[in-house]
């Protein structure tokens, strides 16, 4: 019997665990509740349990022969600070907080294939399951790995995966190289002068000065950065001052930018620090940045891009796999994970529905076996037994 087979007849226990995470649902870094139900899942299918790894995390370590290979397979574990607008009978019961990424489910997925390892042993080697907390931009990869998640289970290879609205459920998409934005947010703080309103020539208005700022830092991607690196910088918020009748004292511009490697991130940084000081100089304020680096560029590993297309193609046929699937500028924290180790990262079709981050999102359960039987095969082809 096939993983994919074996975990079909899981699928009503899957579902049911499912449903109650997302009726629980945390906020990263604070899913007390949810890591240690996946702990007492794990316990009860016989797997050595590592709780509050990087604060909240869960490594669960399975064994099965003599081999000392080892992959670690990793699923995410928080929520979204946004109200369900769903009428699922299983919807958020904690106010403000929703799972409207799907994490429940790849929890539920990765939880599904630690079963089936744990029953079937069909491997020669180590796995490591990897729940970890924090990943909407709370850091929570970074604290795993600063507690020394590698060096307390070390890994040859890792893998991830995430669901995807739009694409068919039992369908998969892959490519090497570059496939998920590194992500960063920036504060530019403009000081100038303030005022009353009505004597703007007693002022230096940071607020001026801050709108020249943010239509100067649109030149960045098109006359900075070469043409092959694409990039994004985007302006989402200008803030400066409280009353209608007074020029502040400061002004603060925010945004967000993208991109597909260290270097052009680099690059950004530079020139958003130079430009803002230089527009500012030329009204008479200064200006300072506030550079935070939050997601790495995701980069597939070549070969373990193979393999986990390769375990996919196993499951339902090359022709439901694509392995050239355009990279997103959309960020994953599982990008600091493979900066360590080599990795892949993958996604999985959802069906139909709202997109990711949605307040109507709802993550389909019928991908449940696809999910968990991908992390399995890829186990058992990645760590042949005999």
């Amino acid at each position: 019997m096939s993983a994919l087979d074996a975990i079909r007849r899981d699928l009503p226990a899957l579902t049911s665990l499912r449903h109650d995470l997302h009726a629980h649902p945390e906020l990263g870094m604070t899913e007390t509740r949810t890591a240690e139900v996946v702990a007492q899942r794990l316990e009860a299918m016989g797997i050595e349990v590592h709780r509050g790894v990087g604060g909240t995390g869960v490594v669960g370590v399975l064994r099965s022969g003599r081999g000392n290979r080892a992959i670690g397979l990793r699923a995410d574990m928080d929520a979204l600070p946004m109200e369900e607008l769903t009428d699922l009978p299983f919807r958020s019961q904690t106010k403000g907080v929703m799972h409207a990424c799907g994490h429940d489910g790849h929890t539920t997925m990765l939880l599904g294939a630690a079963k089936y390892l744990a029953e079937t042993k069909n491997f020669d080697g180590i796995v490591h399951f990897i729940f970890q907390p924090g990943e909407e931009g709370c850091g929570g990869a970074l604290a795993m790995l600063q507690d020394g998640l590698f060096e307390r289970f070390p890994c040859d290879a890792i893998y991830a995966l995430h669901n995807r609205p739009g694409m068919a459920v039992g369908d998969y998409a892959i490519r090497p190289g570059p496939t998920a934005a590194g992500g960063a947010f920036f504060d530019i703080t403009v000081t100038g002068k303030g005022s009353h309103g009505a004597r703007p020539e007693a002022s230096i208005d940071p607020v001026l000065t801050a709108c020249h700022i943010a239509t100067a830092l649109q030149s960045i991607v098109s006359r900075n950065l070469s043409p092959r690196d694409p990039a994004v910088v985007s302006v989402t918020k200008v803030q400066g001052g409280n009353a209608y009748n007074v020029i502040p004292e400061t002004a603060t511009i925010s945004g967000t930018a993208r991109f597909f490697s260290r270097e052009v991130a680099a690059q950004i940084e530079e020139a958003l620090a130079r430009m803002a000081q230089g527009v500012a100089a030329g009204f008479g304020a200064t200006a300072s940045l506030d550079w935070r680096l939050i997601f790495a560029p995701t980069v597939n590993d070549p070969e373990q891009t193979e393999a986990l297309a390769a375990a996919a193609a196993d499951l339902v046929g090359e022709e439901k796999v694509a392995r050239d699937k355009p990279p997103g500028m959309g960020s994953e924290d599982f990008s600091f994970m493979m900066e360590k180790v080599p990795g892949a990262y993958i996604q999985i079709g959802n069906g139909e529905g709202a997109s990711l981050h949605n307040p109507r999102y709802q993550f389909n359960d019928a991908a449940i076996p696809y999910g968990s039987a991908l992390f399995a095969r890829v186990v058992e082809r990645g760590l042949p037994k005999g």
